[in-house]
């Protein structure tokens, strides 16, 4: 199999890839560049492209299927960025990854600690050398009803980590799992909504998702209730949280992701419009923590991603069972 690689990162990821490209007997080509109509004759002569979070739409799927493409490779969990639906009805293979969960699990509850003690407001001041007291009383953790929504293999890390802190834990999948249940108590997703002082999100960008949480999910929600998401940015009204967030309905804020961050987050805008502003908007906030949809990023996490990537695309050449096969 030849694979061209996408948006490759010299610094973290391509040493992994000349590993297990040599591992399992498959060519390789790459870029530091992003799939775009202007560089997808790159990928000309090859089997397979693999890919990061840039948006695949009809038009690239169409020059890449012209080109002999076969199969389309994310080293990510979600996939919601591809047009996978037209892909697979022109016969093109889609593969995502899974990888170590307690990479975002880990800085889920850091997030969570982070938001909880108001760490943003107090290295703004401690900036500016205000050491004062007032404003900074915080909560803890073992006080809380955490609300966990998705527990697949990241929202059950998340679960099981937050054990450790002694907080009463909901949690609210369509799929229950047993493991799950040990560590948790189960529930709709209105009462967790009602209930929670800490809501936590780990569910796919699905169609049934899409804005899980807007204004009538924040209505019914505790007043100061804090919100930490490090799924996918599609899972919340932007308008809807900004506004709850003026009128104090939310205490707190921590977002590894946000909506429509593609061609933002992974390239330097020092100095430029953002283009986004919500993103602007949510960052001004005392009380809003924004990181760069980098919660995955261990150096395990990118291993897994050039691995499972490589082995998605060659198993679906092979026939193989292939769990990462969309």
């Amino acid at each position: 199999m030849k694979l061209f690689v996408y948006s490759m990162r010299d610094f973290d990821e391509k040493p992994f890839f000349d590993k297990f490209c040599e591992k399992y007997d498959v060519e390789y080509g790459y870029t530091a560049e992003t799939p775009c109509l202007a560089n997808a004759e790159l990928a000309a002569g090859y089997d397979a492209v693999d890919i990061i979070t840039t948006v695949i739409d009809r038009e690239l799927i169409d020059k890449f299927y012209q080109l002999g493409i076969k199969c389309i490779s994310t080293r990510t969990i979600g996939y919601d960025h591809i047009d996978w639906k037209y892909a697979k009805k022109l016969g093109m293979g889609i593969t995502n990854v899974t990888y170590s969960p307690s990479s975002v699990a880990d800085f889920t509850v850091m997030l969570i600690l982070m938001g909880l003690r108001k760490m943003k407001h107090i290295m703004m001041r401690g900036d500016v050398q205000d050491f004062t007291l007032r404003g900074k009383l915080a909560r803890e953790l073992p006080g809380c009803t955490v609300g966990v929504i998705g527990t697949g293999r990241i929202g059950e890390t998340v679960i099981r980590n937050l054990t450790g802190f002694g907080c009463k834990i909901l949690a609210y999948d369509p799929y229950q799992k047993e493991s799950v249940k040990a560590l948790g108590e189960y529930v709709e997703l209105e009462q967790l909504f009602c209930e929670s002082d800490i809501i936590t999100l780990h569910a796919p960008a699905t169609d049934e998702n899409y804005h899980l949480i807007d204004n009538n999910a924040l209505r019914m929600m505790k007043d100061g209730v804090g919100i930490v998401n490090c799924a996918r940015g599609a899972l919340i009204d932007s308008d809807a949280l900004i506004d709850a967030i003026e009128s104090e309905k939310v205490g707190f804020a921590c977002l590894d992701v946000v909506e429509h961050e593609s061609g933002l987050y992974y390239f330097d805008r020092m100095g430029e419009p953002l283009g986004n502003p919500r993103l602007a908007i949510l960052r001004s906030y005392a009380n809003v923590i924004v990181t760069s949809h980098m919660a995955f990023y261990t150096d395990e996490a990118v291993a897994n991603m050039a691995e499972n990537s490589i082995l998605g695309a060659k198993k679906y050449f092979t026939g193989e069972e292939n769990p990462f096969e969309v």
